[in-house]
Formats: structure tokens, C-alpha cells, sequence
């Protein structure tokens, strides 16, 4: 049985999302909020603290359920596909919940268990790619460069006019990061000691006869070569 207590909070939670989604940030105030949840205002403040406490449990509920969504998503079909799948998943998120993204990518906001589960979703889907030979740079590398052309093709594309985005610049920005990140063939040749040293990696946690330390060394290495080959260089 839901107590009542989480009843409140998660009417408060979906009234304000409601507001952000509709009206922008500054709508969410603690006496809006309350008003349109028929609740009293000292209500938000037992059970969020303030009116950033209650941002912050927005931001969290609306970005949980989009991580969900996405990693129900991972894993299953083609690494490739997947990826491009993930990568248009960011964009749609982004630009439907323009003020809800600006919260989650302030610096200035802690980072959360679900942010970094949402990263973790990433992880897993570069990964595959590591493991079928296709990446051409370290895992974290390729990691990070997805994350930060992700989040800014999103923010030029809210900088436009919504009627007039320029949805081609996302699929230009992202051919591009595929030729910096991305081999055209699996590692099977000479020039693509990053792509193989890369997909090895992938698979040393279940090298048998290893100790936990031969595995990390080994693992260590690895990543030490594949980012002192040419190929891993962007």
C-alpha cells in the first residue's frame, strides 16, 4: 500500500514537471506548485526542502524514467544500430524537455545516481561496439566524446528557432563523431591495432586462470596501447 506521504510527494513531483514542461522554470515556484497540486506550500518545504530541493526530485523522476526507457533498449541487436538508436533517443529527450536538460547539465547541480546510471546505459552500448572490433578509440574516450557532441548538439539545436532547427546539423555532427570514434570494417588488419587492442580488452574480465590483479593489469595495458596507437588519435 503507497503511503500517504509518497502519494503527496508524487503528485507534487508530476504537477511540477507539468509546470516546467509547460511554462519554464520560472513557474515553478512553491506557492505555483502548491496551488495547482491543491496543497499547502509548507507541504513542499517538509518534503523537498525548497523550491530547489523540488527541482531537483523533478529533474530525477523525469530523467529515471527516460534511463528506463533506454536501457530496456541496450543490448539487444546490432551494436551499430544501437548506438545511432541511443544517440536519437538524446536528442528527442533533450529537445522535448529543453528546461528539464538545462537542469540535469548545470554544473552547479550535484551529480545524481540517476545521471550516472544514464551514463552507464552509454557505457554499456560502446562496449558492444568495443567488443565486435568497430571502435578505433579507448572505451572512455569514445565515451566521453559521444556525451559531450551529444549535450552540445542538443544546445545549439534549442538555441534555434523551434520551427526553423536545423535537424540535419545532428546528423552531420554525429557522421562525424562515427568517423572519429568508429572503424568502417571489424579489426582484421594492420592499421587497426587500436580497434583490436580496443575489442580484447572487452572480454578480459572472463579470461579464466587470471587473478583480479593479472586482469586489471592486463586491462590496464591494454588501454594504455590502444591509446598510444595513431588510430586513436582524434
Amino acid at each position: 500500500m503507497v503511503d500517504t506521504k509518497d502519494k503527496t510527494r508524487a503528485h507534487l513531483i508530476e504537477v511540477a514537471a507539468r509546470l516546467l514542461r509547460t511554462e519554464g522554470p520560472a513557474a515553478v515556484t512553491t506557492r505555483a506548485v502548491a496551488h495547482a497540486a491543491g496543497a499547502q506550500a509548507p507541504t513542499i518545504y517538509r518534503l523537498f526542502g525548497d523550491k530547489d530541493g523540488l527541482l531537483d526530485a523533478v529533474a530525477e523522476h523525469v530523467f529515471a524514467t527516460y534511463v528506463a526507457e533506454k536501457a530496456l533498449t541496450a543490448g539487444h541487436g546490432d551494436p551499430i544500430a544501437d548506438l545511432r538508436a541511443g544517440w536519437d533517443a538524446h536528442l528527442d529527450f533533450g529537445l522535448a524537455n529543453p528546461a528539464l536538460f538545462a537542469l540535469l547539465i548545470d554544473p552547479r547541480r550535484p551529480s545524481s545516481s540517476t545521471v550516472a546510471a544514464g551514463l552507464e546505459v552509454l557505457r554499456t552500448r560502446v562496449r558492444r561496439v568495443a567488443a565486435i572490433g568497430r571502435l578505433r578509440v579507448p572505451e572512455s574516450r569514445a565515451v566521453e566524446l559521444i556525451h559531450a557532441i551529444g549535450t552540445g548538439a542538443v544546445l545549439t539545436l534549442l538555441s534555434q528557432p523551434a520551427q526553423s532547427r536545423d535537424l540535419g546539423l545532428a546528423d552531420a555532427l554525429y557522421d562525424t563523431l562515427t568517423r572519429a570514434i568508429l572503424t568502417d570494417t571489424p579489426a582484421l588488419t594492420d592499421d587497426s591495432t587500436t580497434a583490436s587492442a580496443v575489442a580484447f580488452r572487452t572480454v578480459v574480465p572472463e579470461l579464466p586462470g587470471l587473478t583480479a590483479t593479472e586482469r586489471l593489469l592486463m586491462s590496464e595495458w591494454l588501454e594504455r596501447a590502444s591509446e598510444a596507437c595513431p588510430t586513436a588519435q582524434t
